[in-house]
């Protein structure tokens, strides 16, 4: 049986696995489903139709599962659901889906949320990611696998934060932020290749200086899209490193498909 905090109010049609701790002065909602070892420290809200996966931490005064902040959502029947062993401090606040979209708001596994993060309605947050203390998801941005983004960031609704990729502090993203490059700045403009981040993950040097060719085709050529994933696709060719072609053909796929534009 979880293990309840008398202090904490948790609905009795609520779903909660057997290892669950629940700290004082928690809510949890009737269609709040909870899975294995999660961990909930004090003073944290989880409601709507939210579903947490295993090895969860959450900290104090989390909102977990609220309402939009979006003046459209009517209390239509939309979703939040959360992966396994994800981290998730003070203050962070992430919101259900709306049917303007797929009604649904996703967070992966393997995430870190630092304090006062705030999950918009509608995103979708991949695996292994960093989102650091105070930034703002606004509705509908994706963030992919090991991305990381840095405090204080803000980033437009609709934009999409590619695989790998890093944002300095302070960085305002209104476009695409492009795999496996650093951005930074307000707006938010792309500074080179995320070495040190394709290093941790494991990308040989051959698929860094791969990454490295294809950043300059895209901003350092003077070259159009079309042009620029012409030349990219030439380079793969000439590549017999598989990892090497992954990098490229990731990096032109995302620019190819970038409804917003990429950030320059």
């Amino acid at each position: 049986m979880a293990q309840i905090h008398p202090t904490s109010i948790v609905d009795p049609r609520a779903e909660l696995a057997d290892s669950v701790y629940v700290g004082p002065f928690c809510t949890i909602g009737p269609e709040v489903k909870i899975g294995d070892g999660c961990w909930f420290q004090s003073h944290i809200v989880v409601t709507g139709k939210t579903t947490i996966g295993s090895n969860n931490k959450f900290y104090a005064f989390a909102a977990v599962g609220i309402e939009p902040q979006d003046k459209k959502y009517k209390g239509e029947d939309t979703r939040l659901v959360i992966g396994d062993n994800n981290v998730i401090r003070e203050h962070c606040t992430l919101s259900v889906g709306t049917v303007q979209d797929k009604g649904l708001t996703e967070v992966g596994s393997n995430n870190l949320l630092m304090a006062n993060v705030h999950i918009a309605h509608d995103c979708r947050v991949g695996n292994n990611t960093i989102i650091a203390n105070n930034v703002g998801l606004a509705g509908h941005v994706v963030v992919c696998d090991d991305a990381i983004i840095g405090g204080q960031s803000g980033i437009h609704q609709f934009v999409r934060i590619g695989r790998g990729a890093m944002l300095s502090g302070g960085s305002m993203m209104r476009q695409d932020v492009l795999p496996f490059c650093n951005y930074q700045g307000y707006p938010g403009a792309p500074f080179g290749v995320n070495i040190e981040g394709m290093k941790r993950h494991g990308y040989s040097r051959d698929a860094i200086h791969t990454a490295r060719e294809v950043y300059k085709l895209i901003f350092r050529s003077n070259l159009n899209v079309s042009e620029a994933s012409e030349a990219i696709k030439t380079l793969c060719a000439e590549i017999t490193d598989p990892q090497s072609v992954m990098v490229a053909d990731t990096m032109r796929e995302f620019m190819e498909t970038s409804p917003r534009g990429l950030a320059r």
